[in-house]
């Protein structure tokens, strides 16, 4: 079981997600220069993560309706969007390579920017082999995505009305 006092207590978990179902749980905070808006969209533009995402090649329209395939280290997963509330929250579920993940974002507006919250809830047979090999992995990846979405925020162009 994981250590659940770091999960926020704004964050929606679909049923059977929740960090102390998790064999893996993380939560990683940054602060995104720009508006809420700004970092919704870029994590909201699935079919571009390939360019700026560690570890994704490949990313595209799934066959239903709020659904893509996501190429990650030579793994193909399916990816389902659970939870859409511009600029607010979102949140998907990730099946494939022996994992089921659920990933929640949340969006804060504070003066100057906006904090980001991301937590993943892992479980599988794959993630508890990593977990044990290596149990920073989902802390590190969240930390990169964060990152990453930090620099491209600050770099956006300002989109108007905004």
């Amino acid at each position: 079981m994981q250590d659940t006092l770091e999960s926020h207590p704004d964050i929606h978990w679909p049923s059977g997600f929740s960090p102390i179902h998790a064999h893996s749980f993380c939560q990683a905070q940054a602060f995104v220069h720009g508006p809420s808006v700004r970092a919704f969209s870029l994590l909201n533009d699935v079919e571009r993560w390939p360019e700026w995402v560690p570890g994704i090649t490949e990313a595209r329209f799934g066959t239903l309706a709020r659904t893509y395939e996501v190429r990650f280290h030579e793994h193909l997963f399916e990816v389902i969007i659970g939870e859409h509330q511009p600029p607010r929250r979102l949140g998907w579920s990730v099946v494939g390579g022996g994992v089921q993940l659920y990933q929640a974002w949340l969006f804060t507006e504070t003066e100057g920017g906006t904090h980001v919250v991301a937590e993943n809830v892992v479980r599988g047979p794959a993630a508890k082999v990593i977990d044990t090999l290596s149990p920073a992995w989902a802390q590190r990846l969240n930390s990169l995505w964060l990152a990453q979405l930090r620099r491209l925020s600050a770099t956006a162009p300002r989109e108007e009305n905004t």
